[in-house]
């Protein structure tokens, strides 16, 4: 099946926690404002878009202590949660979103995904997570993202 990516929006690393360390019973990122995808890991594959959006060079962004910083592990690792740097969070919610378009395609050129992906599909990502990011602003949250394996 593969692993599946939620982008979600919490308000600090211990709420993050709550949406992946379930004790009622719900599903992972229920009743968190999220959205679920295939195929766009948060550490790897969404750095070359990070660069494009905020202008911060790779070395810049891996190093920023947000960057993939780990907040909650379910069982052994079968499901994880992942932060977004707060500059991406913030230039996403910022974004002129005609800009969009002309970031999916520098990013489907980057060589970071191991087939060429549509930059179409890319584009509705990048829609997705940036109408995430600017109702996470709205509210003072952070952006985070689980991974189930």
């Amino acid at each position: 099946m593969g692993a599946l990516f939620g982008y979600y929006a919490a308000a600090d690393d211990e709420d993050a926690v709550r949406a992946v360390a379930r004790e009622d019973g719900r599903p992972i990122g229920a009743g968190y404002d999220s959205f679920v995808v295939k195929g766009v890991d948060p550490v790897v594959e969404l750095l070359p878009a990070e660069v494009l959006v905020t202008g911060r060079t790779a070395d810049a962004i891996e190093a920023d202590p947000r960057h993939g910083h780990l907040v909650g592990m379910v069982a052994d690792g079968e499901v994880v949660s992942l932060s977004l740097t707060d500059s991406f969070s913030g230039s996403l919610a910022r974004l002129d979103r005609k800009r969009l378009a002309e970031v999916a395609s520098g990013w489907a050129a980057s060589g970071v995904f191991s087939t060429q992906p549509e930059s179409s599909g890319l584009t509705g990502f990048l829609e997705d997570l940036a109408a995430l990011a600017e109702r996470s602003a709205v509210h003072g949250h952070r952006l985070y993202c689980w991974i189930s394996v």
